[in-house]
């Protein structure tokens, strides 16, 4: 899951995502056939957002064609991001768990070793089935799926180049923007995918690197780092502001880092990256600062991971020919029903503004085609949730505490321990906790937040809560099944509009 720029004063610039492709790439850069008619509706972009709506497009018997310019349909997510990076974060887990846990249940077992060989064939295979269902999903709904760099030359028309230099011309009644956003990094730093890396590079090193230096305390450092923590790497995360996880509610990221600092996983809070230079004999050296100035001082590292966030991805897209506006960081200009500057285009996901986020963009991209094909949509950016899938996980939904504060809104706060959950106990996995805010005088769910195991499965009742404008007695006076985590939920409802059984 991709969140906004991690908060620094520093200057971000852009690199590329590497992009690979197969060796009878030429042969298949055309799922099928395109037609020759007008479309109905092109997607320039076949990531979550583009993908999902070129498949709704297609339910409701549209012509729709989706341009990727990658190899393989799923963008992002399913190729370099989300789904890579949970495949690794399980496998690491399942390792660290044999090695260092096990014996405490009796269950004895030696010589747990990493085949890091194996692990990456896994993640790789979970990835390919993936993108391979979304084709077989374009099949079933007769989308036209074409490979190709994807540029709007007009109101209604796009090009596609695909990698021989061959370009077709596409006319469209509606255009949708779905492009996404790429990898940001920090000026004068050159990121090699070997050993300065992105995210895209840390799905993929050839072993474990002995000392790393994560440059950024979001969500993807975070969950990147913690993957090579658990397999043997000395995890050190530089961080520009006074707390980890930008946007978390300020209570969870407190703890949250706690958890991890008792993980082995090492933190440099408000601190500054002055420069990352080569070091002799190989690794690098990573020059640090206070973030408010002070003395410089040193890191040594096998590999840095830089993870100060992401941008949007807009260029040579054609806007400016056409006059779809953007703001000054990028991100394409749309309307409440996502319309840009231009009537006949639309923009959606991590392109425009929001939280850059999967799920974000699956909500808008179906949203859109509804509003063009049927005239209505809607998308509740209050019920949006966020998860970082590191153990235990993180998750929340709606307002956070220091939100609320900022804008006057008078609230009532419930809490609720997971040391007093009957199954995180016998689970033996009992860190965190579960926090309700709900409105002082109504009642009504304003946000939940979750430091706990499975919170990214837990957070989907709070999240439904919230879209149906839920009090947190609505909740609190659910039946949950006994003995489940869910009942965390059910206990810190209650704990704000009366009193917790449990605690």
């Amino acid at each position: 899951l991709m969140l906004r720029l991690a908060r620094t004063t520093q200057r971000l610039v852009p690199i590329t995502e590497h992009v690979t492709r197969p060796a009878n790439y030429f042969a298949v850069k055309r799922l099928y056939a395109s037609s020759p008619e007008e479309q109905d509706l092109v997607v320039i972009g076949g990531g979550p957002g583009g993908y999902y709506a070129a498949i709704k497009a297609g339910q409701l018997g549209k012509k729709v064609t989706c341009i990727e310019k990658r190899s393989t349909l799923g963008g992002t997510c399913l190729n370099v991001g989300c789904i890579p990076s949970k495949a690794l974060l399980n496998a690491s887990h399942k390792y660290e768990e044999a090695k260092h846990e096990f014996d405490h249940y009796g269950i004895e077992v030696s010589d747990v070793k990493v085949n890091l060989e194996k692990m990456m064939k896994q993640k790789d295979t979970a990835v390919t089935g993936l993108t391979g269902g979304i084709k077989m999903l374009f099949k079933k709904y007769k989308v036209n799926g074409m490979f190709g760099f994807g540029k709007i030359t007009g109101p209604n028309e796009v090009s596609v180049t695909a990698d021989d230099g061959t370009e077709t011309t596409l006319k469209a009644k509606n255009i949708l923007i779905a492009t996404g956003s790429d990898v940001a990094s920090l000026p004068g730093l050159e990121i090699d995918e070997k050993t300065v890396v992105s995210s895209t590079g840390a799905l993929k090193l050839d072993k474990v690197p002995e000392k790393m230096i994560v440059i950024g305390g979001g969500v993807i450092g975070l969950e990147m780092g913690s993957v090579w923590r658990r397999l043997g790497s000395q995890v050190t995360v530089v961080e520009f502001a006074d707390a980890i996880c930008a946007g978390a509610d300020g209570e969870v990221a407190k703890k949250f880092q706690k958890v991890l600092e008792k993980q082995n996983m090492q933190f440099k809070m408000k601190t500054k990256v002055v420069e990352v230079k080569k070091r002799e004999g190989g690794g690098h050296i990573v020059v640090v600062e206070p973030a408010s100035g002070g003395e410089q001082s040193e890191l040594e590292a096998d590999v840095v991971l830089v993870s100060v966030g992401r941008r949007p991805y807009t260029d040579n897209l054609g806007l400016e020919d056409v006059g779809v506006e953007t703001d000054k960081r990028g991100f394409i200009n749309i309307d409440d029903k996502f319309v840009t500057s231009v009537k006949s285009i639309r923009a959606i996901g991590d392109c425009v503004r929001g939280p850059m986020l999967a799920h974000k963009a699956e909500d808008e991209g179906g949203a859109a085609v509804e509003d063009i094909f049927k005239g209505y949509s809607h998308v509740n950016y209050d019920a949006i949730p966020s998860v970082i899938y590191t153990h235990p996980e993180v998750a929340w939904v709606g307002k956070t505490e220091e939100q609320l504060k900022e804008e006057g809104i008078s609230y009532k706060t419930g809490k609720f321990p997971m040391m007093a959950n009957s199954r995180a106990r016998t689970n033996d996995d009992a860190d965190g906790f579960v926090k309700f805010l709900s409105d002082a005088k109504t009642d009504r769910l304003l946000g939940v937040h979750l430091v706990c195991s499975n919170a990214g499965e837990l957070i989907a009742e709070p999240t439904f809560a919230l879209e149906y404008g839920a009090s947190s007695e609505d909740l609190g006076r659910t039946c949950h099944a006994h003995p489940t985590l869910s009942e965390a939920l059910k206990e810190a409802a209650m704990a704000t509009y009366d009193k917790p059984v449990h605690s």
